[in-house]
């Protein structure tokens, strides 16, 4: 890979970086929240249903809602998830800072063992208010030891798909910094029973430095099961393995395939993108994201499930690199 495509694979991945690390402390100066290009482009992709575009754009200027999940394993989680509940979560009931009313913080549905929870303050009324010191003081501390991650909703979701058993030897092909890597060795463990799995995951990525963020999040798991390499994720290679005498090839089980992308589903968070967003950041990422998708199935076990997932709305990125993989695999 030459040295212009490597540099700007790595600067895409800001995309994905934004969903997975939403700072407590981070904050913007107002701008603009308009974009024509961005607005007629996606009127005429056709996505959103014929009467609902300006509400899909007010959405898109609406502050994305803080959330956090609970990481570790389940005794360790159960006790973070009782604190929670009990020491804070009680305190922000029927609060009402700057006019605005407090919802008390909501466990997210769809994730398991209200390990998940999601709420209506934004980061700046959690960082600046005196009644939410406290709360805000644990968020930072229990971030910072690794007990909860500030990691955004959506970002959540890829690994739930994979549905990860203790035996599947599983590859994240665009690792960092992590969160998902985090939530696939919780996985591997979750059965509380077998203290050593006999899965594996390989984590990957294609910076050097950025590779040591993913060290940093395994580490806090303390798993056996867990190595961190570093690769073109389009060219990454193939693995050899030792069974019974018999050298063979590694297929992997569960593939998680979170390419760097544009980043243009991130607006509520990212603000540069409304400032930032062209229609050529995705024609120029489409043929990566293409590369590293066709790598992953190559080294997908036969019966085994890969999630594609990018953080943007644009087609380009995301159903016509689908359609191209398909295309690819049965030609």
């Amino acid at each position: 890979m030459g040295k212009r495509s490597r540099q700007r694979q790595k600067n895409q991945a800001a995309g994905r970086d934004s969903r997975d690390n939403a700072g407590w402390g981070a904050g913007y100066a107002d701008i603009v929240k308009e974009n024509k290009l961005f607005e007629h482009y996606y009127k005429e992709q056709g996505l959103v249903p014929d009467g609902e575009f300006e509400q899909f754009m007010e959405a898109l200027r609406e502050p994305l809602p803080a959330t956090i999940r609970i990481t570790g394993y389940k005794s360790h989680a159960k006790e973070i998830l009782h604190c929670l509940k009990e020491k804070y979560f009680k305190d922000i009931q029927e609060l009402e800072i700057d006019g605005q009313k407090i919802e008390a913080p909501q466990a997210l549905s769809w994730y398991p063992d209200e390990q998940a929870w999601h709420t209506n303050m934004s980061r700046k009324i959690i960082r600046k208010s005196p009644l939410l010191e406290k709360f805000h003081q644990f968020l930072v501390s229990e971030t910072e030891s690794g007990n909860i991650s500030r990691q955004e909703a959506v970002s959540m979701i890829p690994p739930l798909l994979l549905k990860i058993e203790p035996h599947h030897k599983i590859l994240d092909m665009c690792a960092a910094p992590g969160s998902k890597t985090a939530q696939l060795i919780e996985m591997l463990h979750a059965d509380m029973d077998v203290p050593f799995p006999e899965g594996f995951v390989i984590a990957n990525d294609v910076d050097n430095k950025r590779c040591y963020l993913l060290v940093h999040q395994a580490k806090r798991l303390n798993s056996p099961c867990i190595m961190v390499v570093n690769h073109d994720a389009s060219c990454i290679p193939t693995l050899q393995v030792d069974s019974d005498g018999k050298k063979g090839i590694l297929f992997y089980d569960r593939i998680l395939c979170d390419v760097p992308c544009s980043g243009d589903g991130t607006m509520r968070k990212n603000i540069d993108v409304w400032k930032k967003w062209t229609t050529s950041n995705s024609l120029h990422l489409h043929g990566l994201q293409l590369r590293i998708a066709v790598r992953g199935v190559e080294q997908l076990a036969v019966g085994g499930r890969m999630v594609y997932s990018t953080c943007s709305l644009n087609p380009i990125e995301d159903e016509a690199v689908i359609a191209a993989l398909l295309e690819k695999m049965v030609a």
